[in-house]
Parts: C-alpha cells; structure tokens; sequence
C-alpha cells in the first residue's frame, strides 16, 4: 500500500528541487505575467455569494482561527485518548515559523488593486502562500490519520476524509480568486507544505505501535 523508501526520497528530493527553484525565479521574477493572466481569469466571474465562499474557505488559514483550529483538533485527539496524535497535531503550527522566514527572505510583494480584484487585503509577504502551505499539512495530516486509526468511527473517518480533501483542493482557487496571491504563490505553498508534510509522516509513521483494533 505505502510507496518504497527509496521513491517516497526520491520524490522528496523532486519537491525540494522543485521548490528551490520555483522560489529562485520568483526571487528574480516578482511581477509574472502568467500569474496576472491566471488572476485575470479567476476573477472574471464574480459576486458577493461567491466572495463570502472564498473567503469562507480561507476562513482556517487565517489568524487566530489557523491556531485555534490547531489546538482544538489537538485537543479533541488528545481527550479521547489519541495523545500521540495530539502532538504531530500540534507540531503543524511550526510550519507558521517556516513560511515566516521563506517569505521574509524572498520578500515578494502581494498583488495590487492595479492588476487584481481585492477581496480581501493581507500584511504579510505573498511568496509561498502560508494558506496553502498549512492546509496541506494539517488537512493532509488529518487524512492520513483518518486513513489509518481504524478505531474512529468510520462515519467520522469519511467525513473528515472528504472535508480535509475538499479545503485541500479548493484553497489555491480561493487565495487568488481573493486577490491575496498570485499562481506561483499557491504553487509554492503547495510544494513547501508536502515537503514539510514527508518528516511529520515519516516519524509518526517510524515510531507507530498498531494498537490490536488497527491491525485487523
């Protein structure tokens, strides 16, 4: 079912490289006339029903709710007796120092009101999205411990499963189609968040003892 370690390493290393050079051109590159256009066109339909979608979908990458959804899920593992899981849990909120620190170094500055439609605006630098990159760890976590604690409801499991999945898909639309980022941001927190989503894996993984109910 898993892959071999030496593909998932590999496919480590292609994330990295990937990454690298992604944020190198943006470094170079800050205004792309491929993520104007891309923008352009996310934003050529829209209304206010649509707007308060999008933003509902960013509404978990933003803070204090980002934290706060962290530790109450932490706590909720933690309460019914998960506490392993609690704390890989909570160990996604040092994803929030990594972001912090690629963005100050690019320093890429968020898109304007003379290119995009501003829905909503940010503080931060734009490159990589820390929206993308959180929901992917901590909603690809999430599917990934749904996937594997067989003694959580299975109704639970589903619904979790297909919530996780759901954010995870829609997160890149909803950041540019709010004028917050650009593709390439999007695309940089999609690679950054797996990248950081391979070692949380890797040790829970490493370190896992299957209770009896999760072995059969």
């Amino acid at each position: 079912m898993f892959l071999k370690p030496k593909t998932l390493l590999f496919l480590l290393i292609l994330l990295i490289a990937s990454f690298v050079s992604l944020s190198v051109f943006i470094n170079f590159n800050p205004l792309f006339a491929f993520d104007i256009s891309t923008s352009v066109f996310m934003q050529q339909y829209h209304s206010n029903f649509l707007d308060k979608v999008m933003l509902a979908i960013s509404f978990f990458g933003e803070l204090p709710y980002s934290l706060l959804s962290v530790v109450i899920v932490a706590l909720i593992f933690y309460y019914y007796k998960y506490k392993r899981e609690a704390y890989f849990i909570s160990a996604t909120l040092i994803s929030g120092l990594i972001i912090l620190g690629i963005k100050n170094i690019i320093n890429r500055p968020r898109p304007t009101s003379f290119y995009v439609r501003l829905v909503e605006v940010n503080r931060f630098q734009s490159y990589p999205s820390g929206h993308v990159l959180s929901y992917i760890l901590f909603f690809g976590f999430l599917i990934i411990l749904m996937n594997t604690l067989k003694t959580i409801p299975k109704t639970t499991r589903i619904i979790v499963t297909y919530f996780s999945a759901f954010l995870m898909i829609t997160i890149s639309f909803s950041r540019i189609y709010l004028g917050a980022h650009w593709f390439t941001d999007t695309l940089g927190g999609f690679l950054l968040g797996l990248i950081c989503l391979y070692p949380l894996t890797y040790y829970y993984f490493k370190y896992k003892k299957e209770t009896p109910q999760e072995k059969n």
